[in-house]
């Protein structure tokens, strides 16, 4: 199994996690922030639960598809389609399209 991890020096696989899931957490804390200035946002635990569960399976897909070795389109297109249903779940949630 180990012949499928990718062989990237241990640095720049840390750099590119700590981006990830930097820029992960950012984004789980904008609403949080957001939620001190305005009245119109308003978001409570189950909010802020269903929204760490989102972007923790989106960040695990990322990891796992960047982990592997596949070729480089293979990688973008399966970030593009992790990126694309974690939208379409987040829109779904958020005004009930479906």
């Amino acid at each position: 199994m180990n012949q499928h991890l990718s062989s990237y020096p241990a640095w720049r696989q840390s750099r590119w996690r700590a981006a990830l899931w930097g820029s992960l957490a950012l984004i789980l804390i904008v609403p949080l922030i957001a939620m001190q200035f305005t009245t119109e946002v308003a978001w409570g635990s189950e909010d802020f639960l269903f929204a760490a569960i989102l972007l923790g399976a989106l960040g695990l897909a990322m990891e796992i598809l960047f982990r592997l070795r596949l070729s480089p389109w293979v990688r973008a297109a399966g970030a593009a389609l992790a990126l694309f249903a974690f939208l379409l779940i987040w829109a779904d949630a958020a005004v009930g399209v479906f």
